[in-house]
């Protein structure tokens, strides 16, 4: 959340472009709203919000229990304001004006530490996908994606085997923004697949009819078993240069 509006735009639209959902608040009252709706694996909050102390929301969240990892993102660049921002619950501080590839390296690193056994490098069969050095390679073949299909294959290797509905995807991978009637998730998945399978590769992704996706090795799916099968009739293996319909 960020009081100067401008700049609030200008970090979530980098964050965008980097794969990252990302929802801007401009007020404390919006950043309570947004909380108390969203789950966030991180928060970026101004100490200066219009109508309200940042610091003070701070406290009020860790009073209230959310764990949430927070990065102080401010103008106050006094060593009394840094460490009143730490002891009052935040787990970085970053002081304006900062370069938008510090404030992703410690993003990066605040999600890390998120995990309960921090994985700098996830797997699956013969997929590796580098969350450091942002690489994937199938087999040792360097695969390409999106900043959007990183986060995508990303969010579907921590949670290797289960079945992922579109609107557990949307709310992991993209923002507020996102419009439940598009079938971009679809479109998204069916590219990310075709990726994956280029030179004949094994599937990995399946669709589970009337629920949504699964990410499983061959070896991993048992006969029958839900995503088990190739569901070539499921929304997200439409042609494959289907349209986002937004």
């Amino acid at each position: 959340m960020e009081d100067e509006f401008r700049l609030g735009e200008h970090v979530a639209k980098g964050l965008r472009e980097e794969g990252l959902a990302a929802d801007l608040a401009s007020t404390r009252g919006r950043a309570r709203e947004l909380m108390i709706e969203n789950p966030y694996d991180l928060v970026l909050l101004d100490l200066m919000l219009p109508d309200g102390d940042g610091l003070a929301l701070l406290r009020e969240w860790r009073r209230e229990g959310h764990s949430t990892p927070v990065l102080a993102l401010t103008a106050r660049d006094l060593l009394a304001d840094k460490i009143a921002g730490l002891d009052a619950g935040a787990d970085d501080y970053l002081t304006k004006p900062f370069a938008f590839e510090e404030l992703l390296a410690r993003i990066r690193a605040l999600l890390r530490r998120r995990v309960a056994e921090p994985m700098s490098t996830l797997g699956i069969a013969d997929l590796a996908l580098d969350r450091t050095a942002r690489r994937v390679q199938r087999a040792g073949r360097e695969i390409e994606l999106t900043p959007k299909e990183f986060a995508l294959l990303e969010h579907f290797l921590l949670h290797p085997g289960a079945t992922l509905t579109r609107a557990e995807i949307a709310e992991h991978v993209w923002d507020e923004r996102y419009e439940a009637r598009s079938n971009v998730i679809d479109v998204m998945v069916a590219r990310l697949r075709r990726k994956l399978e280029a030179g004949g590769a094994a599937r990995l992704l399946y669709a589970v009819p009337g629920m949504g996706y699964v990410l499983r090795s061959r070896e991993s799916a048992e006969p029958g078993a839900p995503g088990a099968r190739d569901e070539r009739g499921d929304r997200g293996d439409r042609n494959d240069d289907d349209e986002l319909r937004e």
